[in-house]
């Protein structure tokens, strides 16, 4: 019962981990940045640790019930990791300790004695490699004038401005998307998109319904950064207030995600959450009136 009870809970972990790591691989721009994303890094590592102890504990297990099924069978098996030695004896050239007697040397230093061991084999080898590297190196930066540090920096840097160029040229236009030319996006599908990434990301300090907890209240007209789709993008991607704001997104999402995220947010405009927050900031009129900002103390008198 023990056994199937630690199979069942082994499969669970590993499906649910698999899917999780699936799930922020989807989600995040760099899932791979451990100082943005640590946890993806610890569930992989101990992903992988799991898996690799689960196999290593199955493996000793075969082994001890062969040794047992062996010793009870009265079978003596083959030295499994000769070849391991003879290798390791080629490479060291050491002599064996019956045959150390041979090349004991006379003279001793408070009764110990030293062996007079030619030198390793992968040593010498590495010895010589080494000469040959400085005489090409002396040949190349000395004599043929090789390019240097700066050189090699200068046509490196070069060279990746050039690639960046040809990347931006022929990659689609959602890369590039910045608070100056984004766009406020109607289509269900970037909706739908947005609000599976608001749920995910964004809904434990703001509320699902967008009606506000730790962040402020998403439906109404009052912004403390600034409303419509260009200064929400850009508080998404930079982040609140020193302090007291909510963290960067532009690291962890991609920048049409948080565009979609940023049209989601101004869906919620004139929805009814279940416990709204109160109104914080200043009233956002769009461009084009004659006042855009209204204070909230005004607003309330």
């Amino acid at each position: 019962m023990k056994k199937y009870f630690q199979s069942t809970i082994y499969i669970i972990f590993v499906i649910v981990t698999f899917l999780a790591l699936a799930k922020s691989f989807m989600v995040y721009a760099n899932p791979f940045d451990i100082y943005e994303n640590p946890l993806v890094w610890i569930a992989l590592i101990g992903f992988v640790l799991v898996v690799v102890l689960k196999e290593m504990v199955n493996v000793i297990a075969i082994n001890k019930a062969t040794e047992l099924r062996n010793e009870k069978l009265g079978i003596v098996p083959e030295e499994s990791n000769a070849w391991i030695k003879k290798l390791l004896k080629s490479w060291t050239r050491s002599k064996d300790i019956d045959s150390e007697q041979e090349i004991i040397l006379e003279h001793n230093y408070d009764g110990i004695q030293e062996l007079d061991n030619t030198l390793p084999p992968w040593w010498v080898y590495m010895f010589y490699a080494s000469i040959v590297f400085a005489i090409v190196y002396l040949v190349r930066f000395e004599v043929l004038d090789g390019d240097n540090q700066i050189v090699e920096y200068n046509k490196a840097v070069a060279e990746a401005k050039a690639a960046l160029k040809e990347y931006k040229s022929n990659a689609p236009a959602t890369d590039f998307i910045t608070a100056e030319n984004v766009t406020l996006l109607t289509d269900a599908k970037d909706l739908g998109r947005g609000k599976a990434i608001f749920k995910l990301n964004c809904a434990s300090c703001h509320i699902a319904d967008g009606g506000g907890a730790i962040g402020p209240n998403l439906t109404d007209e009052f912004w403390i950064l600034g409303g419509g789709i260009k200064n929400v993008f850009s508080t998404i991607s930079n982040g609140g207030r020193d302090g007291k704001g909510m963290i960067a997104w532009n690291k962890t999402l991609k920048a049409d995600d948080m565009a979609k995220v940023a049209s989601y947010v101004l869906s919620l405009q004139g929805t009814t959450p279940a416990n709204p927050k109160a109104a914080e900031g200043d009233k956002w009129v769009a461009e084009g009136t004659e006042v855009k900002e209204v204070p909230l103390e005004t607003e309330i008198e």
